[in-house]
């Protein structure tokens, strides 16, 4: 296993056992729910809002560890974005974690989120780290339809 696959690792099981902005939140402007049929994993996403921009986003569920490190670099990729960047970043993030971003784009303009750029080459694993996406993406949407990856 190489260097950067140890970091990787490494990232993914401190988010896992260590989930930042977990919890529930009680006074929040939005709220999604989104759950993965396949494995069992199920998130709610709460975000408060300033104007366009995210003040403070929670999670809370249960799930994989690769459903759960997302979740939890969600929260930390995303808070104090405007809605429109934390959409751009979900953009980017599917086309990541699909196999199709852009082979020119620098992989550290991704920051920590780069180390789910393995799971497009495991299919079942990609509703893994996308479900919370989803899920903040309808959140952001006010949707109250629950997301699901089917």
């Amino acid at each position: 296993m190489s260097q950067l696959d140890d970091l990787y690792q490494e990232i993914i099981l401190d988010h896992t056992k260590r989930p930042r902005n977990f919890g529930p939140m009680e006074d929040a402007d939005r709220k999604a729910e989104g759950f993965n049929a396949l494995c069992g994993d199920r998130v709610t996403v709460y975000l408060r809002l300033d104007g366009d921009h995210i003040r403070e986003v929670k999670f809370q569920g249960s799930g994989c560890a690769i459903s759960t490190a997302s979740a939890s670099l969600l929260t930390e990729s995303v808070k104090g974005k405007t809605v429109a960047e934390a959409e751009a970043l979900f953009e980017r993030f599917h086309k990541l974690v699909t196999g199709k971003s852009d082979p020119d784009e620098d992989p550290d303009s991704y920051g920590k989120l780069a180390v789910f750029s393995g799971v497009s080459e495991y299919p079942a694993r990609v509703k893994c780290a996308s479900l919370c996406w989803h899920t903040l993406h309808s959140a952001l949407e006010g949707t109250a339809e629950p997301v699901t990856t089917e």
